[in-house]
C-alpha cells in the first residue's frame, strides 16, 4: 500500500530510537485529521519489523488505517524478544495521544505493567498473534487459535502415518512463549500424545528460526537416528530441519509439519519439504484490530474476548478425515 505520509511520531523518540533501535512512524489518509492535528491515532507494535509474518500484519493495519481515515503510528522492537523497546513504544504512543494500540507482546508476562498503564489512560489495548499472560491484561485479543493450528497438523501426522510407531521430534519456540506453547500442545493434542510420552524422543528449541533448526534436528539425529515425524513451530524451523535431514539422505523417510503458511512455507508444501502446514492471517488480525479502534473511537464502545481470525491445514497429501485445503489455496492467501 502506498503510504499518503510519513512523519516521526515525536521528536523526544529520536535519541530513544537509537537507544533501543525502535523504527516509529505514522501513516495516515489525512480524511480524520491525519496529520496530526487531532483526528484518530492508531498505535501497531510488532515484535519486529523484519518478520515477513510482521511486514504482512503492518501492511494490513496500514491498509485499514487509510481505509478508514485514521492514523497508524508504528513501532518495532530491534529483536525478537525486546521487551524494552516495546514499552518504550507503547509510553510514546500514549504520549502522542492515540485512541487504541495494536501489539504482539515479545513477552507476554513483561509487558503486562506496560499495558495496564495504557490501559488507566483510557487507551484500548488488543493483543495480536500473541496473548499476554494473563491474556486480560488486554482488553481484546485477536489472534489464530494455536492449539487448534497444533491440532490440525497433529491430526494430519497421526493419519499420515498409517498406525506406523512413530518417533518424534518437536521444534520448539522457545520457553515461557505463550504462542510456541499452544502450539506444542496442540501437536500432542492432535497426534494422541502426552507431554512426556516416549514416542516423542526428541525436543529442543529453536528460536523459530532457520540456522537453528537445522541445528536443533541434527541434534535429535545424534540422539535417536530412528526419528520419522518432525513437528516445527515455524516454516523456517522446519526448513532448517529438512537440510540437516537431507544431508543425512533422510529426507524422503521422515514426516514434517508446521504451522504459519507464509509463501515460503507454502512453496516448501508444494514441493514436497514439509507435508503440511497451518495458515494463518496476519493481515486480518491487523485490519480486525485497527477497525475495532476506530469504533472506540466513533462510540465508545470497547471490543472485548478473544477473535479467532482463522486457520487452514495446507497440504497437498490429503489425509482421511482432516479437513485441508491444498497448495494453490495456501499460495493465494499465504503472506510474505
Amino acid at each position: 500500500m502506498p503510504r499518503t505520509r510519513t512523519v516521526r511520531a515525536s521528536t523526544g523518540l529520536t535519541a530513544l530510537a537509537a537507544a533501543s533501535a525502535l523504527a516509529l512512524t505514522a501513516c495516515g489518509s489525512g480524511a480524520q485529521g491525519g496529520s496530526g492535528d487531532g483526528g484518530v491515532k492508531v498505535g501497531l507494535i510488532t515484535k519486529t519489523d523484519t518478520n515477513p509474518f510482521f511486514v504482512k500484519m503492518k501492511e494490513g493495519a496500514e491498509r485499514a488505517a487509510k481505509d478508514n481515515g485514521v492514523e497508524l503510528i508504528s513501532a518495532a522492537g530491534k529483536f525478537d524478544g525486546d521487551n524494552a523497546g516495546q514499552v518504550t513504544a507503547i509510553e510514546n504512543m500514549v504520549n502522542s495521544g492515540v485512541k487504541g494500540i495494536l501489539i504482539t507482546p515479545n513477552d507476554s508476562k513483561a509487558i503486562v505493567p506496560a499495558l495496564e498503564k495504557a490501559r488507566a489512560k483510557g487507551v484500548l489495548v488488543i493483543a495480536l498473534d500473541s496473548p499476554t499472560e494473563p491474556q486480560d491484561a488486554t482488553d481484546a485479543l485477536f489472534a489464530t487459535d494455536n492449539v487448534k493450528a497444533g491440532e490440525l497438523i497433529g491430526r494430519y501426522a497421526k493419519a499420515a502415518m498409517a498406525g506406523k510407531e512413530a518417533k518424534i521430534a518437536t521444534l520448539d519456540l522457545a520457553p515461557g512463549v505463550a504462542v510456541g506453547m499452544q502450539r506444542h500442545q496442540g501437536f500432542l493434542k492432535g497426534f494422541g500424545v502426552q507431554e512426556g510420552d516416549p514416542a516423542v524422543v526428541c525436543s529442543q528449541d529453536t528460536g523459530g528460526d532457520q540456522a537453528k533448526g537445522q541445528t536443533a534436528m541434527e541434534n535429535c539425529l545424534q540422539k535417536s537416528p530412528d526419528i520419522n515425524v518432525v513437528y516445527t513451530i515455524n516454516e523456517p524451523a522446519a526448513l532448517g530441519a529438512y537440510t540437516a535431514l537431507k544431508a543425512k539422505g533422510l529426507e524422503k523417510k521422515v514426516l514434517i509439519v508446521s504451522v504459519d503458511g507464509g509463501c515460503t512455507g507454502t512453496k516448501a508444501v508444494k514441493e514436497g519439504q514439509i507435508a503440511a502446514t497451518s495458515q494463518q492471517y496476519p493481515l486480518k488480525m491487523a485490519s480486525e484490530g485497527v477497525k475495532a479502534v476506530v469504533a472506540f473511537a466513533e462510540n465508545g464502545k470497547k471490543t472485548s474476548g478473544y477473535t479467532d481470525t482463522g486457520v487452514t491445514l495446507i497440504t497437498d497429501t490429503a489425509q482421511a478425515g482432516v479437513d485441508a485445503k491444498d497448495t494453490a489455496y495456501g499460495l493465494e492467501n499465504c503472506w510474505g
